[in-house]
């Protein structure tokens, strides 16, 4: 069902939970896995941070998945609302068949103003979304 799962992480312990879900659908559906990291800026500081993310993440899943990994690059004016745009654009090219992230539960005002990533790519992508949250 699942040929090509795609995951965003930020380094955060909530989106190493979701890696380590997307690497077990991954295993159980023989399916290639995307690690995708989206940064909000395009200088070397912040692709060399979100390199090291992915190098984490690689490693984190081990051998036995065919795994690649892809740093985004975000308009940063648009802030969340960017990289949620980034991370539905590299899945929706890919042809995600499940896409994988982690919830930080934002509430209130906070989540009125600038909504979650997870909100915004069930709105704009065709895969289906897998929302993983805090224990």
């Amino acid at each position: 069902m699942f040929g090509k799962i795609m995951v965003a992480i930020d380094g955060s312990e909530i989106s190493m939970k979701a890696l380590m879900e997307a690497k077990r659908i991954a295993v159980s559906h023989h399916a290639t896995l995307r690690i995708v990291y989206a940064t909000p800026d395009s200088d070397d500081t912040d692709q060399e941070a979100g390199l090291r993310v992915l190098a984490q993440a690689k490693s984190a899943v081990g051998d036995g998945v065919d795994t690649e990994a892809r740093v985004l690059h975000a308009d940063a004016i648009y802030g969340l609302n960017g990289i949620a745009e980034s991370i539905a654009n590299a899945a929706n090219e890919w042809g995600a068949d499940l896409v994988v992230v982690g919830s930080s539960h934002r509430q209130g005002l906070e989540r009125w103003v600038i909504g979650s990533v997870a909100e915004q790519l069930i709105a704009k992508i065709d895969a289906s979304v897998l929302v993983v949250r805090p224990s």
